[in-house]
């Protein structure tokens, strides 16, 4: 970033920061676990201590540029009212195996110990090894198609982080209890059986050059750009889009891609629906109960 002198916050102090005034905390789905956790609420005063980092999982670069600048907020479905868009169910919102299972705060994957059958490493070019190198065997043919038609446009994607055991992320938020208490875990990182990467069904991009990662001013680099343009044609969605924190219970996340199918992504694309749970009828879910 151009000072050097003072390291960014990270993604979730950056999104406490921008809603401050109005006393928001900051929530974060994608966590890597290689991620030093930082305290999340608004008032926060110093960056959490390192904690031991699973290998397979690469390290988000530290290069990073000015934090995108702040978008009009749209209007994120009330969470005391029902969504008035809901589809007809034609897969099931709970089967893991399901591309339309819904995983957020209010809906843990049973089994919480899923593990995907047909785990794969798609070819794309990766910024990661071991399982977070893996998807499910749809995402990773429909990943590979669209990584390929960002190439053929001058893009270069990476992947960043993929699928994640439920071991991964009991070790993951474990840490972060330990460290920063439950509370701020909460707002950290998923609870295990909490995670969509866990189904095989998400991955999070990165750039080929390797800027931003994880960062705010991911939304301004080309994959993200590209990405919320054109990945609804290859069936994925940004999952945790801008300001509906409220919905979804994380803030905007421009690299985390979930797969629901080509009908279903340029459905919801179409109609100006941003959330899977207003997509399908479900009650917003920016808490655990």
């Amino acid at each position: 970033m151009p000072n050097n002198s003072q390291p960014l916050p990270s993604r979730r102090i950056f999104a406490s920061l921008l809603t401050a005034g109005a006393g928001m905390a900051a929530l974060a789905a994608c966590t890597p676990e290689d991620a030093a956790p930082s305290p999340v609420a608004a008032n926060a005063a110093s960056e959490a201590p390192s904690l031991p980092t699973p290998s397979s999982v690469g390290t988000p670069s530290a290069a990073a540029s000015e934090p995108a600048p702040v978008e009009s907020a749209p209007s994120a479905t009330p969470s005391n009212t029902a969504p008035s868009h809901a589809v007809a169910p034609q897969h099931s919102l709970t089967d893991p195996t399901s591309p339309w299972v819904v995983v957020n705060k209010h809906r843990p994957l049973v089994p919480q110990d899923f593990v995907p059958a047909d785990l794969v490493q798609p070819g794309v070019r990766l910024a990661v090894s071991g399982e977070a190198a893996l998807l499910n065997s749809t995402t990773a043919t429909a990943a590979e198609k669209m990584f390929g038609a960002a190439a053929t446009e001058g893009v270069n994607m990476t992947l960043a982080s993929g699928y994640r055991s439920y071991s991964t992320q009991v070790a993951t938020y474990n840490g972060y209890v330990a460290s920063t208490g439950q509370a701020a875990a909460d707002r950290a990182s998923a609870r295990p059986g909490h995670s969509e990467h866990q189904t095989g069904w998400s991955f999070d991009i990165g750039d080929g050059a390797g800027a931003c990662s994880f960062q705010p001013c991911f939304a301004e680099q080309p994959a993200a750009i590209w990405a919320k343009a054109n990945a609804h044609k290859f069936g994925f969605v940004v999952r945790y889009p801008w300001m509906f924190h409220d919905t979804t219970g994380y803030f905007y996340e421009s690299w985390h891609l979930r797969y629901i199918g080509v009908e279903a992504a340029t459905d919801m694309t179409a109609r100006g629906i941003a959330t899977l749970e207003e997509y399908f009828g479900l009650e917003a879910a920016p808490d655990y109960f």
